[in-house]
């Protein structure tokens, strides 16, 4: 069932992720468009039902107030704009509508349903990726991360067999997690899986790169290459399945707003990249993810496993990777993930995980002087990963998981644990 939408144009508002959950909580579909999108672009998005110019704070660019093409106003939509002077429509709010003059914009004006649900987005996107992909095959990346397993279910659904899943073990996984994904997806569901082992590959690129940018970019263009170099071996690869969704997008930078972070899989991917992309998540939430796949009828285990960066433990090894930094993440992130899991915070807490600055510090161990890393444990709580606030974890619990990491981890003398939110900080430290 084609569901209703409304577009959402950025004008420089730093609420549009806001104003779309807003128009989704309502049970209408929500897509954001950056504010140039042009009348045929928006005339072959289907059933749209009205259009909303969301300005803000970043409207200004380059001296001047972004502006919508003009001929958007011919094309028999409602429009409302936010924090735009300049609109020409019939209504400008100084700031985002509250929830009533939001709904009635939405169903008395635009005449819009409420029938957005997942069962409705996955028809749609299953439909969409037949017309896309046609006989052709996909490969895909699969970390088994809650993104791509997600992606590999619904590709699965509309594609069978002609979906090709490599996993790459790049050497920043975290433990067993490689040998975990080889068994969940070759062992248990059957999936048409390659296992490549680079770690070796991905580790010498990375020698003495500190910049978390420059290590982004190189993991993700490295991604691309080890999957052209699969594909040749391979007939009839035209396509390259991602687990892209909203927030990686929105954080690796817009038209009217600066880059968070590039994200392996929107800022990393090379000029000559030889696939088309197929992203059917790119519009939802992380939360809107677990949903999709739990109406996929993936395992709730599977659907609510801890979310893992596409550049792995790349990016909590902060600064140059060494291989001993590199294992005393891998180790400490092991002990944190048991240690929640026997105290039950597994189901309570989003995301934590651990890293290691690259610096050292002086402590006694053996009754002698060292001079060892610190490990910094982090966990938030969030819906969307746009916001996420701290973990009040309990004393005793942070105390033996403290005791473990310094007594099982070598090369480590000091364990903090991060009381930073997002915003000002991000989830990842890099």
């Amino acid at each position: 069932m084609k569901q209703d939408m409304i577009v959402v144009l950025d004008l420089g508002s730093t609420e549009n992720t806001v104003l779309a959950r807003a128009i989704r909580e309502l049970g209408v579909y929500s897509e954001i468009h950056p504010h140039d999108i042009t009348a045929g672009e928006v005339k072959a998005l289907e059933n749209v039902k009205g259009i909303i110019l969301n300005g803000g704070e970043n409207r200004i660019v380059d001296g001047k107030e972004v502006e919508v093409n003009p001929e958007l106003y011919t094309l028999g939509y409602p429009v409302i704009a936010i924090d735009c002077p300049s609109a020409k429509c019939e209504k400008c709010y100084a700031k985002l509508p509250d929830k009533e003059a939001l709904k009635a914009f939405v169903f008395d004006t635009c005449k819009a349903e409420a029938n957005w649900n997942m069962k409705n987005f996955i028809e749609d996107q299953i439909e969409q990726i037949k017309k896309q992909v046609g006989d052709k095959k996909v490969l895909l990346a699969l970390s088994g991360g809650v993104d791509s397993s997600v992606v590999a279910a619904m590709l699965i659904k509309a594609i069978g067999q002609q979906l090709v899943c490599v996993h790459v073990n790049h050497g920043l996984m975290r433990k067993n997690e490689s040998e975990g994904v080889v068994k969940v997806f070759r062992d248990e569901l059957k999936a048409n899986l390659i296992y490549i082992d680079a770690s070796e590959r991905f580790l010498t690129k990375l020698e003495n790169v500190a910049d978390p940018e420059q290590k982004r970019k190189i993991i993700g263009g490295e991604f691309i290459r080890v999957f052209e170099e699969e594909a040749r071996k391979l007939e009839g690869i035209d396509f390259l399945g991602q687990g892209t969704i909203y927030p990686d997008i929105i954080e690796s930078g817009t038209k009217t707003a600066k880059t968070v972070k590039s994200h392996h899989n929107v800022g990393g991917l090379p000029e000559d990249l030889q696939f088309a992309l197929v992203e059917p998540l790119k519009q939802l939430f992380k939360d809107e993810v677990r949903a999709c796949g739990l109406e996929l009828g993936l395992p709730r285990e599977m659907v609510y496993r801890q979310p893992f960066p596409g550049p792995g433990l790349g990016v909590r090894c902060l600064g140059a990777i060494t291989r001993d930094r590199l294992a005393a993440v891998r180790e400490s992130d092991a002990i944190l993930r048991e240690e929640f899991a026997k105290a039950g915070l597994d189901k309570t807490v989003w995301q934590y995980f651990t890293v290691v600055p690259d610096f050292k510090s002086v402590g006694m161990k053996n009754h002698e002087r060292c001079f060892d890393y610190t490990v910094i444990i982090r966990a938030i709580n969030t819906i969307d990963a746009m916001t996420a606030s701290i973990e009040r974890l309990d004393w005793d619990v942070l105390e033996i998981i403290t005791n473990r990491i310094l007594a099982e981890v070598p090369n480590v003398n000091r364990v903090c644990y991060d009381m930073s939110p997002k915003p000002p900080a991000t989830i990842e430290f890099e």
